[in-house]
């Protein structure tokens, strides 16, 4: 943890390793920041203004043609992750689960989405019965 913590003094070549350098570049560019909770970062202000860049120009491109946005929940029951366990596999390691609501022991268990392709799934399957109702 400590280390994450550290001031990035060199960047690491990207053909070496991809992942580390794109951490390096967010981290030395002060778009990013970890903290003590694992795989969970602080989104700093230069990188939280990419982010609403980013957002607004493809949501103006959406628009155009017609798409609508939708909002997923944060949570995924166990049972519908693991209808994806293959596609999730290298995600396991970091999620994290949630068992109790207050003080009750919840029926099943809850995954904190790490990804939303589960719930797109479940939900499209539910409400498209004839190309009419497909997403715009």
């Amino acid at each position: 943890m400590a280390k994450d913590k550290k001031m990035v003094t060199a960047i690491t070549s990207m053909d070496e390793d991809f992942a580390q350098w794109y951490t390096d570049i967010c981290k030395k560019a002060e778009l990013v920041e970890y903290t003590s909770v694992k795989g969970c970062m602080v989104i700093r202000p230069y990188g939280y203004a990419i982010w609403e860049n980013i957002q607004h120009i493809l949501d103006g491109m959406f628009k155009e043609l017609g798409h609508e946005n939708v909002c997923m929940p944060m949570f995924i029951p166990e049972s519908l992750l693991e209808k994806e366990k293959d596609h999730v596999e290298g995600f396991a390691p970091e999620v994290a689960w949630v068992t109790h609501g207050g003080n009750e022991k919840l029926e099943e268990r809850l995954c904190v989405r790490p990804t939303s392709e589960t719930l797109f799934c479940e939900h499209y399957a539910n409400i498209v019965h004839s190309y009419r109702d497909l997403p715009k």
